[in-house]
């Protein structure tokens, strides 16, 4: 199910003002701490300094507004905030090396011995701070300090949901004081234990608001409803000082990264999107083509023995290259060492089952270890693979699913991968059932929902483990 608190963090205005001065500050203290390392007072520091401090927390200001480093980090997960906080300072550091080569020593006078000394410093207290930040006010939050009351307009599914995310979750600072709702017990769901309860009717949310007893409202009845929420609700509450949040009745439903956008100034909702676009999209690029590169140099010569044994030792080409949906539903040819006597792409593919005599007595030693898919590199250095995405399943098998599975085909919103959040979950192998094929799909969601470059590099390192056990559920 997908996650709301995104859509219902809290404000605070303070916040972004502080971390403001705190990293102007860090940027200060980290090179008065390197020139005190190197022997230099601080005050000689801050007389040769002061420009390129300010210079570059100005940079830091400008910069963070295109990374969104001071948006409300409220409910986001933690290495998000201190990455972006990184990727910042990376910018700033870019900015400041252009003009060290134009204006340089005119305008800025720290030695050049000192830069990758305050460049490691800075960056490891903007993240320090965050960090204790952080875990500072979650603490206070836990116990029920630096929060708001909030209560919740319809006693419903997705208000219960949200009470549960909110509840389960501190750290967005909103503490769920009770549901109100006009509609009788019976006609709506029931909360579960831990959960405040019934508070009263929409008229009492009014009331309670007025007299400032909540601060936040969550709206969760039916959009189907308009005319309610705004006669009754919105209007009304109008007249009160709460911050009234509506939280649509869509999101109940299975999303696949939703978020906010625009088109053209009017606001609209993604249902189905992919997350890797922009800044995201060229990182996850560049790391596929770091590993990649590295990848072939490790297994170049293995691969070249690989290819040698497969024309040896049986009849065919040393290649099996096969039509796949990649990104967006494309036709791609999925490069592999060839391991049955068979190469099938036709609109009838058999999948490859225990003790297969079609599976040469190479092909099953690389299937066993995953060493068959290592031609794929080329794909990912062509573009039309990554190194970690959902797996290309042949064009016969998707038509055949996509009839069976609802949202089958969205695992092709992004490119897809050598590995991936099902292989190493246990989904590796035949899918000999229709159930086997839903988790696979299930996990193929969840890897876009939650895709990060921290997961590609935890799943990639988890590949590493899987094969090295060389589970049977390959061959």
């Amino acid at each position: 199910m997908v996650t709301i608190h995104t859509l219902v963090r809290p404000q605070r205005h303070w916040q972004p003002l502080l971390e403001r001065l705190l990293d102007g500050g860090v940027l200060l203290v980290a090179l008065l701490l390197i020139g005190t390392l190197n022997g230099v007072p601080p005050a000689a520091v801050w007389g040769g300094a002061a420009w390129p401090v300010f210079l570059s927390w100005a940079f830091l200001l400008i910069a963070a507004e295109t990374t969104g480093l001071y948006r409300n980090w409220d409910g986001a997960r933690r290495y998000r905030r201190w990455s972006t906080a990184l990727g910042t300072w990376a910018l700033v550091l870019v900015a400041w090396a252009v003009l060290r080569l134009f204006f340089d020593p005119v305008l800025l006078e720290v030695p050049r011995s000192w830069i990758v000394e305050w460049w490691v410093v800075t960056a490891a207290g903007l993240v320090l701070h965050r960090l204790l930040s952080h875990q500072i006010l979650g603490t206070l939050r836990r116990h029920n300090c630096c929060t708001k009351r909030a209560a919740i307009a319809g006693v419903n599914e997705l208000g219960v949901q949200l009470a549960q995310t909110l509840h389960a979750t501190p750290d967005l600072g909103a503490r769920v004081v009770g549901f109100y709702d006009d509609r009788p017990a019976d006609r709506t769901c029931d909360i579960p234990p831990g959960l405040p309860p019934r508070a009263g009717t929409i008229d009492d949310l009014v009331e309670a608001a007025r007299r400032s007893d909540v601060e936040l409202i969550y709206i969760t009845i039916p959009m189907r409803a308009e005319s309610r929420i705004q006669r009754d609700l919105l209007d009304r509450l109008a007249d009160t000082t709460a911050s009234v949040y509506i939280v649509p009745d869509f999101f109940v439903f299975e999303l696949l990264h939703a978020r906010w956008t625009d088109v053209a100034g009017l606001p609209a909702v993604s249902v189905f999107e992919t997350p890797i676009y922009g800044v995201n999209g060229l990182l996850k690029r560049l790391v596929d083509l770091l590993g990649a590169t590295v990848a072939l140099a490790i297994f170049g010569l293995p691969m070249a023995a690989i290819a040698a044994a497969v024309k040896w030792t049986s009849p065919g080409p040393v290649f099996f290259r096969q039509r796949r949906y990649g990104l967006d539903g494309r036709s791609v040819r999925v490069w592999k060492f060839r391991t049955m006597t068979v190469c099938e792409d036709g609109d009838h593919v058999k999948q490859a089952q225990r003790d297969d005599d079609r599976v040469t007595r190479v092909g099953a030693f690389l299937r066993k270890t995953s060493l068959d898919e290592l031609p794929q590199l080329f794909n990912v250095l062509a573009g039309n693979m990554s190194l970690v995405g959902p797996r290309p399943h042949a064009l016969a098998h998707n038509e055949q699913y996509r009839k069976l599975i609802l949202g089958y085909m969205l695992r092709h919103k992004v490119k897809p991968g050598i590995t991936g959040l099902a292989q190493v979950s246990g989904f590796r192998g035949e899918t000999d059932t229709l159930e086997k094929m839903e988790k696979r799909i299930e996990y193929d969601h969840r890897y876009i929902r939650e895709w990060s470059v921290w997961l590609d590099i935890k799943i990639l390192f988890k590949t590493l483990w899987v094969v090295w056990r060389q589970q049977e559920t390959a061959y």
